[in-house]
């Protein structure tokens, strides 16, 4: 009576924001790798590069010297940097893509073509500057760099546009600067993280990998949850307290205190006992990199409840894990909630039209058989990212405050810091 999880990993319109502080050589170096390795056809490859104005002509001409240097061809011969795309239909694609970006008058800088190229489905490495992140509408799944320039007084609306975006699976950032380093990773929506290094070849159990949004629905390949989206018994999770750390959860469990909803205020300390909020970990990998594992909100969470205590269970899961809801107006509830407090109420609002109000990214579903399956074929038709479903029938919630599987409402993101960066960091060098 439960929908089977659906595990995805798909596309991505990686980013990398390039800083005035960077190192112009190192950031070539892992540009070129990041675009252009397996002929861009990698999901973590970098599609766009974003550099501040202040270098960004020094770096680009850096960039184009180098992307010269590529050799394309049959990767049987050692001296070939650059293969084939996968087939002749992606061939046409990208080029396609290149020619309609010429046609508008981007500039495009791109290597001749090369003796023993001329039969099969080679694409030069490409590099194309736009105006402004809104000119791609897709992904361009092959070796074509996108660059466009920012003034950092406009980082900000810089990484609205990249979350904008509604991919959110890998993300480089270079700088020098650990106020930069901080500022970015906290507001980027992405899986993976990676500063002051290449945004691809993720290690398993180093960098577990796997995205959100348009990018995947989690968990991440390689990392402590995996296993447990694929059996009945799921071993022990991490573990991490985060009641302390969410007021709302303590506020809505008083409330049900003071309604005499005993039960389902325990239920809802129990889930901020349970809930891996905020946990942040340090996993092994090599000398010379650090590598962070962290668990975070997933975001906005569709509940659609069909009882009272079925609301309350799903709301207590919810705000356990740092998480925004929409509720189902349909379940006509509304008066179950009355008198919440304002540090609640600011985090839920109620729906009538599921498509308008969303995306999500996930849902909590109460009911039985048939009900479970309408509401299922209602979220897997609306318009964005997949939404993993969770459900649970009204029975069980009345027996198990664990109906609902707490990580499955968390985000994992891996950050991957090269602490061995060329150049050194700004602050360790003003003070030598």
């Amino acid at each position: 009576g439960r929908p089977i999880p659906l595990i995805a990993e798909t596309g991505g319109q990686n980013a990398m924001i390039v800083d005035s502080s960077a190192l112009a050589e190192q950031v070539v170096g892992d540009v070129i790798a990041s675009a252009f390795d397996s002929a861009g056809q990698r999901c973590s490859a970098l599609r766009v590069l974003c550099l501040q104005e202040d270098v960004a002509d020094r770096t680009l001409s850096m960039l184009k010297g180098a992307l010269h240097e590529l050799k394309i061809g049959r990767t049987d011969r050692l001296s070939v940097d650059v293969g084939p795309v996968i087939t002749a239909e992606a061939k046409g694609i990208i080029e396609k893509h290149i020619e309609t970006m010429r046609g508008l008058g981007r500039k495009v800088e791109q290597i001749g073509p090369a003796s023993g190229t001329e039969q099969g489905t080679f694409v030069p490495p490409t590099i194309i500057e736009l105006d402004k992140l809104s000119d791609l509408k897709r992904e361009v799944f092959g070796p074509v760099l996108h660059v466009i320039r920012y003034r950092r007084d406009d980082l900000d609306r810089l990484i609205d546009d990249i979350n904008a975006t509604g991919y959110g699976l890998t993300f480089g950032l270079h700088t020098r600067l650990d106020e930069t380093i901080a500022h970015v990773t906290s507001r980027v929506k992405a899986g993976n993280l990676y500063v002051n290094r290449n945004v691809i070849g993720a290690v398993v159990g180093v960098q577990p990998f796997g995205g959100r949004g348009l990018s995947g629905t989690g968990p991440k390949a390689g990392g402590p949850l995996y296993l447990g989206r694929l059996v009945a018994t799921a071993p022990v999770p991490p573990q991490h307290s985060s009641v302390h750390t969410d007021p709302a959860l303590l506020d809505f469990a008083k409330w049900l205190d003071g309604k005499g909803a005993k039960t389902e205020a325990e239920a809802a300390r129990t889930a901020g006992s349970n809930s891996a909020l905020g946990l942040l970990s340090e996993l092994p990998g090599p000398v010379g990199e650090r590598n962070l594992y962290a668990l975070h909100p997933r975001g906005r969470v569709l509940l659609v409840p069909a009882t009272e205590t079925g609301l309350y269970h799903q709301l207590g899961a919810a705000l356990a894990t740092g998480n925004t809801v929409v509720i189902d107006a349909a379940s006509g509830l509304q008066a179950s909630l009355k008198g919440l407090p304002a540090s609640i109420a600011a985090r839920l609002s109620w729906s009538k039209d599921w498509s308008a109000d969303g995306p999500y990214a996930g849902a909590l579903v109460e009911g039985n058989g048939e009900r479970v399956r309408e509401v299922s074929k209602a979220i897997a038709g609306l318009p964005g990212p997949l939404v993993l479903v969770q459900a649970a029938s009204t029975e069980e919630i009345g027996k198990n405050p664990d109906a609902y599987c707490l990580n499955w409402l968390l985000e994992e993101v891996s950050t991957s810091i090269n602490t061995a960066a060329a150049g050194g960091n700004a602050s360790l060098m003003a003070i030598g």
